[in-house]
């Protein structure tokens, strides 16, 4: 009896440890594939840095993927003294940052007006504010120049400002909308007892529980203000207020063109963008997460 009870054990162990065998070859495979993943998308951040340290005899054909046989790091201060890129790279965060402070602040109080009052138009208010939506960027160039123009506001900072949060502030509107309407209006209740006015109720209440539709539309908005090209192309001439992709874009010459200063800019345009997405990454994640479960 005892040599049958041993074999039901041994019987019992090869069972369960089967399943446990292959959960772990399932999860190997997971994580190789996710690694592998990784590395593609890792792959063009760790080339365009190597690319800014190196010559153009490195770039073109000696050594295209590897890491640079010397270092340049001359590269980055030609970018900054030659190319101006500095200068350029403080308009791009005075433009963005105004940007976003505009957007978040009018957005906000719209959607708090659309969604916490009941007035009569609110919905087809709402409607005009989406019609934002379906207007391309770029088809209003013209006349949005002919407005700049006549305002004296070419070659300023609010040349940019201005078309930036305008042309925002839909899809700003359309994401804080689907969050504040999931708060419940029993807090406004509970805080309009507790003798809190409307200011009170917004900068207390509902501007705290926003902060992933915040973090949402403050990345959306920058990324539109940073990467931008055309509209700071075509209001702005002077180098005094020319944004980082129109001073990359000045860096390529006619005939004969340096591109190690050329990626060294790339990478000052390109990172502030990862860092800022990493500070943010947390609060995007839940106003994702959030989205799901409402939906």
């Amino acid at each position: 009896m005892s040599k049958d009870i041993i074999n039901a054990v041994n019987n019992d162990i090869r069972k369960d440890s089967i399943p446990a065998r292959k959960f772990k070859v399932k999860e190997v495979w997971v994580y190789f594939i996710f690694i592998f993943w990784a590395l593609i998308n890792l792959f063009p951040v760790y080339w365009m840095f190597t690319f800014s340290l190196k010559s153009n005899t490195e770039i073109f054909g000696e050594n295209v993927a590897g890491l640079p046989r010397e270092w340049l790091w001359s590269n980055y201060e030609r970018a900054l003294k030659v190319g101006n890129i500095g200068r350029y790279f403080f308009n791009s965060v005075v433009v963005a940052v105004s940007t976003i402070a505009i957007v978040m602040f009018i957005s906000l109080m719209a959607t708090f007006a659309l969604t916490r009052f009941f007035w009569k138009g609110r919905k087809r208010m709402n409607q005009f504010f989406m019609l934002g939506l379906t207007i391309p960027i770029h088809a209003s160039i013209v006349p949005i120049y002919v407005t700049l123009s006549r305002l004296g506001l070419l070659n300023t900072y609010f040349a940019l400002i201005i078309p930036y949060s305008a042309f925002s502030l839909a899809m700003a509107i359309l994401v804080c909308t689907g969050f504040m309407q999931e708060l419940p209006m029993e807090l406004d209740e509970a805080a309009c007892i507790d003798g809190c006015g409307a200011w009170g109720i917004f900068f207390r209440i509902i501007v705290p529980l926003m902060k992933p539709a915040v973090a949402t539309v403050s990345i959306y908005t920058f990324l539109q203000c940073w990467n931008e090209l055309m509209f700071a192309n075509i209001f702005i001439s002077d180098s005094v207020h020319k944004t980082l992709p129109v001073g990359v874009q000045a860096l390529s010459g006619q005939y004969m063109t340096e591109w190690g200063p050329v990626g060294a800019a790339l990478v000052l345009a390109t990172f502030p963008t990862l860092i800022f997405y990493a500070f943010f990454s947390k609060k995007i994640q839940a106003s994702f997460i959030a989205g799901a479960i409402k939906g």
